[in-house]
């Protein structure tokens, strides 16, 4: 898991409705190994910008486990929602954040 903390901001846009983190989860391809994590974070840093959105992190995951709840970046994206840290999740493939575990 890689965490970058947005340092372009301050800690006080934490508190107000437009935090949002960014969270990429995304497989890595043998000749291209970052090119869909890479794509994933500017295309939801552009989505954030249009919005009006404040990315205060990116949190990275590698691609592999079906069930979030088993990805500590997934982990550390729901302590920041629990915490009121942010207010939105940016996603580019919601099944990767999926509500139901997997049974396999």
């Amino acid at each position: 898991m890689t965490r970058t903390p947005d340092t372009r901001e301050n800690i006080t846009v934490a508190a107000s409705a437009s935090a949002a983190v960014l969270y990429v989860c995304a497989e890595r391809s043998k000749l291209t190994p970052t090119l869909a994590a890479d794509r994933a974070e500017a295309e939801g840093r552009d989505f954030a910008e249009a919005r009006g959105l404040t990315i205060t992190e990116v949190v990275t995951d590698p691609y592999g486990d079906p069930d979030p709840c088993h990805r500590d970046g997934w982990l550390r994206v729901r302590e920041l929602a629990e915490s009121g840290a942010v207010r939105v999740v940016i996603v580019r493939w919601p099944a990767c954040i999926a509500p139901e575990p997997s049974t396999s």
